[in-house]
């Protein structure tokens, strides 16, 4: 926090007012100015959704195709076996096995930040479920992470494929790129995730969808963005 709060004493305040809202465009030039630090921040939105209690059993949940990635190699823990095996590693899976691959992730390991599986393995992979389902890690048929094509499931994550989903306050926290991207890809990137949530919105949820959004960057403060 100290850190963060010396950061904010060297903004301007036409780049930082906690009482203002910026616009997507503002906003993301903005951050653009903040002061640099010795590593490649990644650049976060922070959705609150106007949700109650009613809905509370409604999770708001999907997939978008970035389309310009997010800036990092993303670790692919691919669960199959026979034929499949060997297409996971074809598609440049960094990880793949069956049972083995179960017991190692059982035992601790978890240099990974996407699970790609064949629905056949979904029966033994759900022992996993308390290590893998409070880090989002557990691959689902929605998400398209839970499928017999594993090379696109693989290739899709590669190319920018990322999956959202509401947590219990009702927010959604994702990364869409890198502090070091152009404007430009942040606004496309940003702009595709708002529409895919946009989209998965409720049915029985009226009014609008948004409560807030904020922009940040890993060490830096937020700012408001207007919808």
């Amino acid at each position: 926090m100290s850190r963060i709060a010396k950061r904010l004493k060297e903004l301007d305040k036409k780049l930082f007012d906690k009482e203002k809202s910026y616009s997507l465009d503002e906003a993301v030039a903005n951050i653009a100015k903040f002061p640099k630090v010795k590593f490649d921040e990644t650049v976060e939105l922070h959705f609150h959704l106007n949700m109650d209690k009613k809905t509370a059993d409604q999770l708001v949940r999907g997939t978008v195709s970035l389309p310009h990635g997010l800036g990092k190699k993303v670790r692919i823990a691919a669960f199959c076996k026979g034929e499949f095996e060997q297409k996971a590693k074809a598609a440049g899976a960094d990880f793949v096995g069956a049972q083995e691959l179960i017991d190692k992730v059982a035992q601790g390991f978890l240099d990974f930040d996407v699970v790609v599986a064949t629905p056949d393995m979904m029966k033994d992979l759900s022992k996993l479920g308390k290590i893998l389902g409070p880090r989002g890690l557990m691959p689902t048929p929605k998400a398209g992470t839970v499928t017999n094509d594993v090379e696109k499931a693989i290739n899709e994550v590669k190319a920018g494929k990322i999956e959202f989903k509401s947590d219990k306050q009702f927010g959604i926290h994702v990364g869409i790129g890198k502090a070091s991207f152009p404007k430009e890809k942040i606004l496309d990137n940003a702009k595709f995730l708002i529409e895919a949530i946009s989209h998965a919105k409720p049915n029985n949820v009226k009014g609008e969808f948004f409560k807030s959004l904020f922009i940040t960057t890993t060490m830096g403060p937020s700012l408001r963005v207007a919808l």
